[in-house]
């Protein structure tokens, strides 16, 4: 039944950004970006609010917000100490059920529908939650309510910063109706011109298609789109969600004009992806390169094997192979990466090679 679930959505309010004002006083009520800066040729990782308001958001690249907002300033990302609060934020979690479902760092669904300390309300739990993450971390959170994991992550975001916000059950499909399709979870800016163009702007357009029609024209997801659109989720609070892919990237100063500098950079994202693999005690059969050039196209190479990826000499011949025989190595190129999917428990852990280029 619809209603029958409690869902908790809890996002960190400018997680990374307000981390560095918390420890950096100098920050606190500047325009910070957290990322690599203009002349790194970087991205926004993450922007205070005060940066917000000039349009700096995340993944706008660091030479666009520079140029929106003149004053940014650049904080180097210190991940192992985002890592280490978010562990505290999860302790948290725990204190109130064991059906906690993490997205990232910053955010995590919990279903509190029966919860340790037998509290009735999600509200009250939610309140908290926010409450002792800000007395135990000093940082603060926003909280969304409701009957399912659609509803709850709008709510967490529609008062933000510090925000708690609830959907009820009776209020569940007349709210989605009045939302613009932009702010639904799940619909991408690519997926929200499309439904602009066939006429879907709102969530009652969106309830105006039959599941059939939009499973045509978006396919098999077309499926959750006439859910949502009446204010419905059936998807379960996962604590056991298990990773799709581990990968490595990296973005470079200087673009990179020859085989031999794009196969040193290769080399050691192939080290770092299966480092990664290791501390998750997993394999892959799926081999993703990506590449992208200075002219900001991109494009990505697959190759799916039968054995187990998971040794750094094995993912470094084959991202080669594909580099050397499927890619435009004559163009200079800004970014390489490397991805590993398909994954399963690694049936023994691979031991760490070290790589030697042979260019012959």
């Amino acid at each position: 039944m619809i209603g029958s679930r409690k869902i908790i959505h809890i996002d960190m309010d400018a997680f990374y950004a307000s981390v560095e004002q918390r420890d950096n006083p100098a920050y606190r009520g500047k325009p910070i970006a957290v990322g690599g800066r203009p002349e790194q040729r970087g991205a926004v990782a993450a922007a205070s609010y005060e940066a917000r308001q000039y349009g700096v958001r995340s993944a706008v690249p660091s030479r666009v917000a520079i140029q929106r907002c003149p004053h940014l300033i650049f904080v180097q990302p210190r991940f192992e100490v985002y890592r280490t609060i978010s562990l505290q934020i999860r302790e948290i979690f725990d204190r109130y059920t064991d059906l906690v479902e993490p997205l990232s760092l910053d955010e995590a669904y919990l279903d509190v529908t029966e919860n340790k300390p037998g509290i009735a309300s999600a509200m009250a739990i939610a309140r908290e939650i926010k409450q002792a993450i800000l007395a135990e971390t000093q940082l603060t959170a926003s909280a969304g309510v409701s009957i399912n994991k659609f509803l709850a992550k709008i709510a967490s975001d529609l008062d933000k910063p510090n925000g708690l916000y609830l959907i009820t059950p009776e209020q569940a499909e007349a709210f989605v109706a009045t939302l613009p399709i932009e702010k639904f979870y799940g619909i991408g800016a690519v997926t929200a011109a499309k439904m602009k163009a066939l006429g879907i702007h709102t969530g009652l357009d969106l309830k105006q298609w039959s599941e059939a029609d939009l499973a045509q024209q978006f396919g098999k997801v077309g499926r959750f789109y006439y859910n949502v659109a009446r204010g419905q989720d059936d998807r379960l609070v996962n604590p056991n969600r298990v990773r799709k892919s581990i990968g490595a990237e990296c973005s470079f100063t200087e673009d990179l004009q020859t085989l031999a500098a794009m196969l040193s950079e290769l080399e050691k994202l192939a080290q770092e992806v299966c480092d990664r693999l290791q501390r998750h005690q997993r394999s892959g059969h799926t081999l993703t390169l990506k590449v992208k050039y200075n002219d900001y196209q991109q494009i990505t190479r697959s190759r799916t094997l039968n054995d187990e990826l998971g040794d750094a000499e094995r993912v470094y011949a084959i991202a080669q192979d594909l580099l050397v025989h499927q890619v435009d190595r004559h163009k200079p190129v800004r970014l390489l990466g490397i991805t590993i999917s398909n994954l399963r428990e690694a049936t023994a852990i691979m031991q760490p090679h070290q790589l030697s280029l042979n260019l012959r």
